[in-house]
């Protein structure tokens, strides 16, 4: 029998063959450039992608990454939302489609999506590289001004993934606007910086205000207990490096980590996470210390020790960016060595 391939390895090989013809050094150079604009503190009106050369090498050094980024966000957002599927997906700002490549490696349905972008030489290879996956080769991609001039159909699910920091406030807030109004979820990711951090903050806001309920990663819908300034909330997800990856990007390394910031938000009720594991977790002799953002609107350092039983184990377990208690433990699970919840702290 046939192992299934990922979509993670689709993608890897239907990128291995974008750089063929292109130098090394011609591929390095669009490299730092892209680097350099995307890095950048001043948004643009205009396509930072400009030609094929771009786009190829944009592809190989930021699909993988995008990739995994916005499924690390879409798995905690269906995590939430275990009955709900999307029948419709629109991909705003999506370049080379890795949203869609992610939305479809979360729930594995073909299903009509609409990727939208200002960058031709970016929707044509997007449209190449969807075509070796059988679930996308029917998506439709299209040329559209991402801003005042945005318009989007109605659809079960819109996703802005690395798009905000290209645009100015005005456009983040019409492109934010203009998703609450056609979707049912909303889905944004932006690099986990404390920039990106505050243009989700900014999104969340508007979604809320726009009577969506907030999904993942927060376990409610309030303010953000974080103060602006001292610290951000953002995420991590391990990319796998391939070869063609380390010799566009440099380095030797066979994965990176991706540090991203998230929303994901819903017009429909949602359960959130009791809490979420805002950092990576610390595993001590006999004890592990969980940084929690709460439904309380707090954030909280808990100890969770040998005593907590069942807990312990899962602590030991928990991944950054993790729901605490992990659905399949209630916390009542563990009460039978010590207090359920474990020994809690202000963080």
């Amino acid at each position: 029998m046939t192992t299934p391939v990922s979509p993670a390895e689709t993608l890897r090989v239907a990128l291995a063959g974008l750089l063929d013809g292109l130098p090394t050094k011609a591929a390095s150079q669009a490299v730092e450039r892209l680097i350099v604009n995307y890095r950048g503190t001043t948004p643009t009106d205009a396509p930072i992608l400009r030609d094929r050369a771009d786009v190829a090498a944009y592809a190989a050094y930021r699909m993988p990454a995008t990739f995994e980024a916005v499924r690390a966000a879409l798995d905690a957002f269906a995590d939430v939302v275990p009955e709900w599927t999307p029948g419709r997906h629109v991909d705003v700002g999506g370049g080379t489609g890795a949203a869609t490549w992610a939305v479809n490696a979360t729930w594995p349905e073909e299903r009509p999506v609409t990727v939208l972008d200002w960058a031709e030489p970016a929707l044509a290879l997007g449209r190449e590289l969807a075509s070796r996956n059988p679930l996308l080769k029917s998506a439709e991609w299209h040329r559209s001004r991402i801003g005042a001039a945005l318009t989007i159909e109605s659809t079960d699910l819109v996703t802005v993934s690395y798009v905000l920091g290209e645009l100015t406030e005005q456009a983040r807030t019409e492109v934010v606007d203009a998703a609450a109004t056609a979707a049912q979820a909303v889905v944004i990711i932006e690099p986990g910086t404390p920039d990106g951090y505050a243009r989700v903050i900014e999104a969340r806001d508007r979604l809320i205000e726009a009577g969506f309920h907030i999904a993942a990663p927060c376990p409610h819908s309030a303010a953000c207990p974080i103060v602006p300034g001292e610290d951000w909330c953002h995420f991590s997800a391990r990319v796998s490096r391939s070869s063609l990856h380390r010799q566009v990007k440099g380095g030797s390394l066979a994965y990176e980590d991706e540090k991203f910031s998230y929303v994901a938000a819903t017009r429909f009720p949602v359960a959130p996470a009791a809490s979420r594991v805002v950092r990576r977790p610390q595993i001590r002799k006999g004890q592990v210390l969980l940084d929690l953002c709460e439904t309380e609107e707090q954030l909280r350092r808990s100890t969770v020790t040998k005593r907590h039983g069942l807990l312990y184990k899962a602590a030991r377990d928990a991944d950054w960016g993790d729901a605490w208690p992990p659905p399949s433990l209630s916390p009542a699970q563990g009460e039978g060595e010590g207090p359920g919840q474990g020994q809690s702290s202000d963080a």
